[in-house]
């Protein structure tokens, strides 16, 4: 409310929509990378901006990972804790509040440092080839269950695998 004039609302959904002559929208494009979870799409953009708030505003890189016997992809994020000051309790309840079911990341990945490109654009491809895969990924890994993170073992691996 209240965004670009007093009395206006506004709904980011995260689609291009162009308005007609009349007034009519329609759909154009989708803004920025987006994975669909549950049968809704998922804007990387979004989680990103409320991992980073809820985190100081920490480094971090979203993306969509399959999981076995699921549809679509579930978000991961991977988030840069350069300090080791990362509240895992504080960051699972401000995800619960600030961002929709389907848009939990349901696997985090805590690293020092995210490589990034020489105009700063974080490298997201190698981190979403190693999702989430304990054999491969040496950082820490969570998964969010019941309103918490949980460390990813070999043992829960497993179970989400088969």
């Amino acid at each position: 409310r209240d965004v670009f004039a007093k009395g206006d609302v506004v709904f980011r959904t995260g689609d291009y929509l162009v308005m007609d002559e009349l007034g009519y929208f329609y759909f154009k494009d989708r803004i920025g990378d987006t994975f669909r979870w549950k049968g809704e799409n998922v804007s990387t953009a979004e989680v990103e901006s409320v991992i980073s708030n809820l985190c100081d505003l920490k480094d971090c890189v979203a993306f969509g990972v399959t999981v076995p016997g699921t549809d679509g992809r579930a978000c991961m994020v991977v988030l840069a804790d350069t300090q080791k000051t990362l509240e895992l309790n504080d960051l699972a309840d401000g995800i619960y509040r600030n961002l929709p079911s389907y848009a939990r990341p349901m696997f985090l990945r805590v690293t020092l440092q995210i490589e990034s490109t020489g105009t700063h654009k974080m490298i997201k491809r190698e981190l979403q080839e190693e999702g989430y895969n304990v054999t491969i990924v040496q950082d820490p890994l969570f998964f969010y269950t019941n309103g918490k993170y949980v460390t990813l073992d070999d043992d829960l691996y497993q179970k989400i695998m088969h």
